[in-house]
């Protein structure tokens, strides 16, 4: 398709969550600013957004969340220190967070599901098409998702969810989609969506992950939309209405995500996320890569 359709520039992070998964840690310290390797894992987000060409990011948040807001400041103490040091290497990385994306914030007040942080958004997004990133998926920079869906976005008006292939048993953890295939391998007609279905019910294996491009037309859907499952505001069943009726806010398509992911909403997922990241750094990879090989053949062992 040729048809040009208005250029993506602002993204939105839901970031209001408690991470209970991650107590105690998370107590007083948002889930968000947890380290993966040596950046919160934050901070990967906001990169993959502005990578994307995303440079005006709103972050919803909640209480005891200003960490994150901090973090992308400036620290003009600490700057000073690092300058007086002469420690150009940290002092760069120190600025790199607060130079990343022109940042803004706005608070859910209340927990009342990711479709209703998506709503408190509407006010700074205004008529835009915009993008929707989760934390809790860390996508590598090396597949380029959030761009190509921001492209097929423009070429085809609507909305565009990431969507991967799972196993049937896995399917249960997340919202499912129903497809019909189009003429580019990697994108899918989305007919319907349900939240969490059992694998029995669910109509494929097709699960979404945690990346959206949206039309500004989902605002007045969510504000009519139901508590659903888990007695929250589902962004899912919004989109399943988009992808019933094309009338309201165009089609809803999917680009199916093959590279690599990292979920690090998950205690286990997010220790194999800090070793498969350690493992591919210059700095730290080659030592960090033989003491694991030692690890594992050696002490491993012995337990």
């Amino acid at each position: 398709m040729t048809q040009s359709h208005p250029r993506i520039s602002k993204a939105v992070i839901p970031a209001a969550g408690l991470g209970t998964r991650f107590l105690p840690a998370t107590k007083a310290t948002p889930k968000e600013m947890l380290p993966v390797v040596d950046k919160p894992a934050i901070q990967y987000v906001v990169e993959e957004a502005v990578a994307a060409g995303l440079d005006d990011v709103l972050m919803v948040t909640g209480r005891n969340k200003r960490p994150l807001e901090d973090h992308f400041d400036r620290n003009y103490e600490l700057e000073s220190a690092l300058e007086q040091k002469g420690d150009a290497e940290r002092l760069a990385k120190v600025q790199e967070s607060s130079d990343l994306a022109t940042m803004h914030y706005v608070r859910q007040g209340d927990p009342k599901g990711l479709g209703h942080a998506v709503l408190c958004a509407a006010p700074h997004v205004g008529d835009e098409p915009f993008a929707v990133l989760l934390g809790d998926d860390l996508i590598d920079p090396r597949d380029p998702l959030l761009r190509r869906m921001v492209e097929v976005q423009e070429q085809r008006g609507g909305s565009v969810i990431a969507l991967m292939e799972v196993a049937p048993e896995q399917i249960h953890l997340y919202g499912c989609a129903a497809v019909a295939t189009t003429e580019d391998s990697d994108v899918v007609k989305v007919s319907g969506l349900v939240e969490k279905p059992d694998a029995a019910e669910a109509p494929s294996n097709y699960a979404v992950i945690g990346r959206y491009v949206l039309d500004p037309h989902i605002f007045g859907i969510l504000r009519t939309t139901e508590p659903g499952r888990g007695g929250e505001i589902q962004l899912t069943d919004a989109l399943q209405q988009l992808a019933a009726d094309e009338t309201i806010g165009g089609p809803v398509h999917g680009v199916v995500f093959k590279g690599r992911r990292y979920d690090t909403g998950d205690r286990g997922d997010y220790l194999r996320a800090i070793v498969r990241l350690a493992c591919e750094r210059e700095d730290l990879g080659p030592e960090f890569r033989a003491w694991l090989r030692r690890y594992v053949t050696e002490e491993m062992q012995q337990l």
